[in-house]
């Protein structure tokens, strides 16, 4: 009974930190995409279902403690960008999903992945995310007393419970915001209703989005995953949960929900004795994971309302904290390597920049770029052994 209990909890801790720590990102990606809140109602379901679909799949099948959850990397992303209208964007989160099926299907793919420079990738992330962490930044003249409580609080639990760092400046964000009067009326309590989306298949949305889409998940999200469950003792089936995460993210497209994947962070609180001291019964939370996730799926509508009635700068700040270790770890991996750091650099310069060239975002074309400095370092290199 007592194994139960701290499985349950285990997996009740990671999906409220995992929820309450970066829906604000999602939703800021909903809107940047143009969503409408019923919309993005079926956004939140729709990852609500690929999470606890796949995560209790693969922890019943393979009896391991394998997480899934939403790309939150993908959601920054898409948050990011700008000129993409929402059917437009579904059609890039179905590619995404038909290029993380095809990894699973196609081996020389995901070794291709794999080959793409830590420093290169890791640039392109830390450009989606500065965007982000420096929003938050800008709020501080449009409301200081809110915003710089909140980082202050952000450092200070961070020392004490990283994990949860984010979810405590959430909580104590809406009470203070909620004592000045800037929160709005909270809706009732409702359930979700699902919206399918007829997607558009706008070729820069597919290049500029979806791409990059794929690629963030795969760098960011489920690489590290497995190097989760790896570092925890457990050898994931690789293929099996690319497959299965592709499944449920092309299915779950289709009502407006972007990419799904192995989780890192919520992994790590489910992977460990915490979650239970055998090694063997820590699959077990998988089922729970899925319960909470389910639950997040049927009130999905409830939780957009209550995000919408908390004030802009709020939702900006709390996702800035939540994505500045992420861009701390990611600028620290692009900048490792000296022999690739100008590459480096240039990618991250291009995505941070945020323009548009030929429909296309800054996404992709610093990750051109990068590689392309990249290649031309080598050649020069290879020149000067040569002479």
């Amino acid at each position: 009974m007592k194994g139960l209990v701290s499985v349950a909890t285990a997996a009740l801790v990671a999906t409220v930190a995992g929820v309450g720590g970066t829906l604000p990102i999602v939703l800021a990606a909903a809107q940047a995409v143009g969503a409408t809140p019923e919309q993005a109602s079926s956004w939140v379901s729709g990852l609500g279902i690929a999470t606890a679909l796949s995560a209790l799949v693969l922890s019943v099948r393979y009896r391991m403690p394998i997480i899934t959850a939403w790309s939150t990397p993908g959601a920054a992303l898409i948050a990011s960008t700008s000129g993409i209208g929402f059917r437009a964007a579904v059609g890039a989160f179905v590619l995404s999903a038909v290029l993380i099926l095809l990894t699973a299907a196609v081996r020389p793919l995901g070794r291709l992945i794999e080959r793409i420079p830590a420093s290169i990738a890791s640039a392109m992330l830390a450009g989606i995310l500065l965007r982000l962490v420096m929003a938050m930044v800008e709020q501080v003249p449009k409301a200081p007393l809110l915003v710089l409580v909140l980082v202050a609080l952000f450092l200070v639990v961070r020392q004490a419970w990283p994990a949860l760092a984010s979810l405590v400046v959430l909580v104590a964000g809406a009470s203070l915001a909620w004592s000045l009067g800037e929160v709005k009326p909270i809706p009732p309590l409702g359930l979700s209703q699902l919206e399918v989306v007829v997607p558009a298949w706008d070729v820069a949305s597919l290049v500029g989005l979806g791409v990059p889409l794929y690629l963030v998940t795969m760098a960011s999200q489920n690489l590290p995953g497995f190097a989760v469950l790896r570092g925890s003792g457990y050898q994931p089936p690789t293929q099996a949960a690319l497959l299965a995460t592709g499944v449920v993210s092309l299915g779950t497209a289709f009502v407006g929900a972007h990419t799904s994947n192995l989780a890192a962070i919520s992994a790590a609180l489910c992977t460990g004795p915490d979650a239970h001291p055998d090694p063997a019964e820590r699959w077990k939370t998988g089922p729970f994971y899925a319960l909470w996730w389910g639950l997040i799926a049927l009130f999905g509508a409830s939780l957009v309302g209550l995000f919408g009635a908390l004030p802009p700068a709020l939702l900006i700040t709390v996702a800035g904290l939540a994505l500045l270790g992420s861009t701390a770890g990611a600028l620290g991996s692009a900048l490792a390597h000296e022999k690739e750091r100008l590459a480096a650099a240039g990618t991250l310069a291009v995505t941070v920049s945020g323009v548009t060239l030929l429909g296309v975002g800054s996404a992709f074309w610093g990750l051109v770029f990068g590689l392309l400095i990249l290649g031309l370092e080598s050649a020069r290199s290879r020149l000067r052994a040569a002479g």
